[in-house]
């Protein structure tokens, strides 16, 4: 069973909106069986379609993007996965196979992605100080509309030109060039880290930082005991807090109780 013109186009579609969503409203993000059951509905084999989403579905338990980091893509898994094992009649073992190469591509482009998204933000920002705020706009939707090319793009050269044309795209990338990307995608997550840190109040609360940071990194806490400690230490902070605005409001009750009394005013008046 060859795969028709306009099937290609709605499974480019559907892979573009799956990136797409993952980077804004992310209804489906991490739900592989809602793709696989898109991607086997163009195909004309849904059942085919949700048993292989169902399958990705369970490969990518447990696996979450932290920070900057770049996961593999497995919405485009279920989605190639789905698409090759309908057409070729193989199965998923024949899916998997060639969806491995094109989800390694997903990833280099999704680092590449990335790399363009600073671009994009530092670009943003200068317009926006300069109150170019039309340029600055544009900045961000050519950032964001662009991101459903790292999925849409792998997928139509698969189903168009066959998984040939990826493995011979990943040969042709010299090493320094693939060494690189291993390296910049290395050093995302803490560029992802970094970023989040400069959103939150953490110089209000550096103390707290350094003493996750010793608990990790020196003492080699796990992540959920370093999280229990800072809960503790948060609602140690959180009743101080109310303490202390308790006193004000008291205090401010007992001003105002008082100054009625010099003038003369009655509490029932």
């Amino acid at each position: 069973m060859s795969i028709s013109i306009w099937q290609i186009i709605l499974l480019t579609i559907i892979a573009y909106l799956a990136h797409f969503d993952f980077n804004s409203i992310q209804l489906f993000t991490f739900n592989s069986l809602i793709w696989g059951l898109l991607a086997g509905l163009i195909m004309g084999d849904m059942k085919t379609g949700v048993e292989i989403g169902a399958t990705v579905q369970l490969m990518s338990l447990g696996v979450v993007a932290v920070g900057g980091a770049s996961i593999p893509n497995y919405p485009v898994t279920a989605i190639i996965t789905t698409a090759i094992a309908i057409s070729t009649g193989k199965g998923l073992g024949a899916g998997i196979a060639i969806g491995l190469p094109v989800g390694i591509l997903g990833v280099q482009l999704d680092i590449l992605w990335k790399m363009f998204n600073g671009w994009t933000a530092i670009k943003a920002q200068k317009y926006a100080d300069e109150k170019k705020y039309g340029a600055m706009q544009s900045m961000t939707l050519l950032s964001t509309y662009t991101a459903g090319l790292v999925s849409a793009l792998p997928v139509f050269l698969s189903v168009a030109f066959g998984p040939s044309l990826i493995k011979a795209i990943l040969d042709f990338m010299p090493k320094w060039f693939t060494s690189g990307l291993q390296l910049a995608g290395a050093m995302l997550p803490a560029v992802g880290i970094a970023m989040l840190l400069i959103y939150m109040p953490s110089g209000k609360m550096m103390e707290y930082l350094l003493i996750g940071f010793v608990l990790s990194a020196y003492l080699k806490v796990p992540i959920i005991g370093v999280s229990l400690i800072g809960l503790a230490l948060m609602y140690h902070a959180f009743k101080e807090l109310s303490k202390k605005s308790n006193a004000v409001v008291e205090k401010t009750d007992n001003a105002v109780t008082e100054s009625n009394t010099m003038i003369g005013v009655d509490e029932d008046e």
